[in-house]
């Protein structure tokens, strides 16, 4: 997506957030982003309207705003499919691939803030970079946790819960994220910008995780043979070769 795509989808977020303040751009990002990596593909007929508890055909109400409105959202969806698509992750196990929509305040936006009365607390929330994306992201596997289920495998329950802790630390201050450093990384501290990597990686991974535990197939419903002398399926009390077999015969 271009600049100018972004700035469209960005608008349409701000639309959303008059009805659902939760939603921002970098909050859809990481909600489509979780839509991408999970084990099958879920179309947008299901995830539209689950989405920020309905927020979109609240926001969308007229039919022709609501196509218009898909196409922006649609758009970076597919763009998030193409970045984990499963073949160049293989090919190139060590990079990272995906590029994620999130908002970092320059300093001149720090500046505007102070001046405006915000706090230097609340301005340390509005920094983490990475947090709200987080957040849409794991929204996404709560509202699709049957595509997101909890393996059964001990082995492959630690390798998915390894894929999804460098997220969900995105979601803590820098204190609590400095303790998470010294616990998973040994004489390491992090830097944000490296959980930020250390999440994409992990995203990646599940995209492929998922790949060799794919979804059970749906069964198949038994069609039992009716035999040319059995009563026809139909009910019209004649044999199936006097009636509807009579076609197979033709």
């Amino acid at each position: 997506m271009n600049e100018a795509d972004i700035d469209t989808l960005e608008a349409l977020c701000e639309r959303m957030a008059g009805f659902e303040p939760a939603v921002s751009l970098e909050w859809l990002d990481g909600y489509l982003t979780a839509l991408a990596a999970s084990r099958r593909r879920i179309p947008p007929e299901e995830w539209l309207p689950r989405m920020g508890d309905g927020v979109f055909a609240r926001t969308f109400a007229d039919p022709a705003d609501e196509a218009a409105a898909r196409v922006p959202i649609e758009r970076r969806w597919r763009e998030l499919l193409a970045q984990l698509d499963p073949e160049a992750l293989l090919d190139a196990p060590d990079e990272l691939h995906l590029a994620p929509l999130m908002m970092e305040l320059q300093p001149e936006d720090l500046e505007r803030l102070r001046a405006e009365g915000v706090s230097e607390a609340d301005l340390a929330d509005l920094g983490r970079t990475g947090e709200v994306w987080a957040a849409g992201f794991l929204d996404a596997v709560s509202d699709f946790e049957a595509d997101w289920p909890e393996p059964e495998d001990e082995d492959d329950a630690q390798v998915l819960d390894a894929c999804l802790g460098p997220v969900a630390a995105l979601l803590l201050d820098e204190d609590d994220l400095r303790a998470e450093s010294e616990q998973h990384y040994e004489g390491q501290t992090l830097t944000r910008d490296q959980w930020i990597d250390e999440a994409i990686m992990g995203v990646q991974d599940a995209r492929l995780f998922w790949l060799d535990h794919p979804p059970p197939a749906p069964p198949q419903r038994r069609v039992d043979k009716v035999g040319r002398n059995d009563p026809c399926p139909c009910g019209s009390g004649q044999k199936y070769k006097k009636c509807h077999g009579a076609a197979d015969d033709a």
